[in-house]
């Protein structure tokens, strides 16, 4: 993600995601890199929550690879932060925070990442 997502970013972004979760092989994790984002407000947040809720529903782990603190501080601020980073455990249950990552993307082989 890059610049300050709007209601058009964020809705791309979110078919996006959605097309892979829905293609032939859902990856196991979506991974969103956020180098490049200078500022994050209400609809960048609405949109990762929508994407958070799809990753769910397909058991699949969303990672927010490289926050910047602009991102950090407003998911703190709105308390989301473990809420979209939990990770998928067996049986579909959630772990809370333990997908956060602020480093360096690392892609498994054979995931597909969407960017935005």
């Amino acid at each position: 993600m890059a610049g300050e997502p709007d209601d058009v970013s964020g809705s791309e972004l979110i078919d996006v995601v959605v097309a892979h979760l829905t293609g032939e092989t859902p990856p196991r994790e979506v991974r969103l890199d956020f180098r490049d984002l200078v500022r994050i407000g209400p609809l960048g947040l609405s949109a990762l929550l929508v994407i958070h809720r799809h990753t769910s529903a397909a058991r699949v782990t969303l990672r927010l690879d490289n926050r910047p603190g602009v991102l950090d501080r407003v998911l703190h601020r709105t308390d989301v932060l473990g809420h979209l980073t939990a990770a998928v455990a067996e049986g579909g249950a959630r772990e809370e925070g333990r997908a956060a990552t602020g480093g360096p993307a690392r892609p498994a082989s054979g995931d597909r990442r969407p960017t935005g």
